[in-house]
């Protein structure tokens, strides 16, 4: 049964998020809240979490690695992470899996090292590789299931900040990483 992160992490959890040196994060639904909009001439429009994207920041700057990985192409994710510095985006992903093994080679990360955040069924075959497979607090049943840790929040609404303190924390890298902002 997942384990809500707004619980103490148990000492074999505290081990795992020790061990997390990337994150590989899917978009709709997760980073978004999973409504799309369209405009004129088709253009796409999402809404991303500002506490999501210093969240993102921070694990950067704590030495680690992230990745997009959506099944979508949309250029407003290819503007996103060139505004946070990301350098691995893999986008119209028809398999996920495959993708985040990709990620896994170029990073030279390995899979058991990787916090894999999801929130539907697409999701599921990435989750079930990575080392710490979580799921955002209104993912689908089938991803909460998927998942060792899911989220109090919801997609695009900060669950991936939450998920980053919570990791951090459990590594003793939190403090460190925000004490720029109280100096």
């Amino acid at each position: 049964m997942p384990h809500w992160l707004g619980k103490n992490p148990t000492e074999e959890q505290l081990k795992t998020l020790r061990s997390i040196e990337a994150l590989a994060l899917d978009v709709d639904g997760v980073l978004t809240n999973g409504g799309i909009i369209y405009g004129t001439a088709g253009m796409e429009i999402k809404r991303f979490d500002c506490k999501d994207g210093l969240g993102l920041r921070l694990w950067l700057k704590a030495g680690h690695e992230i990745a997009i990985v959506t099944g979508r192409e949309s250029v407003a994710v290819s503007e996103r992470a060139k505004d946070l510095g990301l350098k691995y985006v893999y986008q119209g992903c028809g398999d996920k899996k495959e993708s985040l093994k990709r990620f896994s080679f170029e990073s030279g990360i390995p899979l058991e090292k990787i916090c894999v955040v999801g929130d539907d069924i697409i999701d599921i075959p990435m989750m079930a590789i990575a080392g710490l497979p979580v799921a955002v607090g209104d993912a689908s049943r089938e991803a909460q299931e998927a998942a060792q840790l899911i989220a109090l929040k919801g997609g695009g609404l900060g669950a991936v900040r939450e998920v980053i303190e919570y990791i951090l924390k459990g590594q003793g890298l939190w403090e460190k990483v925000i004490a720029q902002y109280y100096e």
